[in-house]
């Protein structure tokens, strides 16, 4: 369940009002940002680059994620995920060492207008401590700390060389694209966004939850 923002413990016998926990953070802004090989099938010819802001805030039992991206072409579809890694490296750049983007967890369908613009929202349990696990399969809870995007349709990305025959499963019918925007992780404890509080376990970061 979502845990209180602060602890408060009485200690008359103390004469004391003990300090609260460390506050969590209340909101959060982040920015998604195209994937190099793709950006000329996403963005308007001869426009202003793709871009997509994404706001989330916590609430008390579960938390508002409202994605807006704008300067994409028009009446395109796409199909947004929670994902527990990027393929991107905090400069931007493709981490040679990439394997797969891990659990994948479908949020929400996007759709940019004729403009270009696209605003979507989903309310569920996101920062610090959104994750899934299977016993099934031995998968222990993995946190999706991640944000991205895919095309919708496997053809609008193959004029930037994806194979539409080849689709990923990043949709609802598992015929999808290429992933067209991503979060980038912290330059500091590799993780993604969706983590507001990290703390130091050996060589790794992890997150407060």
């Amino acid at each position: 369940m979502k845990k209180s923002l602060t602890v408060a413990l009485t200690a008359i016998s103390l004469g004391i009002l003990s300090l609260p926990a460390a506050a969590q953070v209340p909101e959060i802004v982040f920015n998604l940002v195209p994937q190099p090989k793709f950006q000329a099938c996403l963005g308007q010819k001869g426009g202003p680059a793709p871009t997509a802001q994404v706001i989330v805030q916590r609430g008390e039992l579960n938390d508002v994620l409202i994605l807006r991206a704008q300067h994409i072409k028009p009446n395109l579809g796409f199909d947004l995920f929670t994902i527990q890694n990027t393929n991107l490296l905090a400069n931007g750049k493709v981490n040679p060492e990439f394997k797969n983007f891990g659990l994948a967890w479908y949020q929400t369908d996007v759709q940019a207008d004729s403009s270009g613009n696209a605003e979507v929202a989903i309310k569920t349990i996101l920062l610090d401590q959104i994750f899934g696990f299977d016993p099934a399969s031995n998968l222990e809870p993995t946190h999706t700390f991640h944000v991205g995007f895919w095309f919708n349709n496997p053809e609008d990305a193959a004029a930037c060389g994806f194979n539409p025959a080849d689709p990923t499963p990043f949709n609802g019918e598992q015929h999808a694209g290429p992933n067209a925007m991503i979060s980038l992780p912290n330059a500091t404890t590799d993780l993604g966004p969706l983590c507001t509080s990290a703390r130091k376990e050996g060589s790794v970061f992890v997150c407060n939850e």
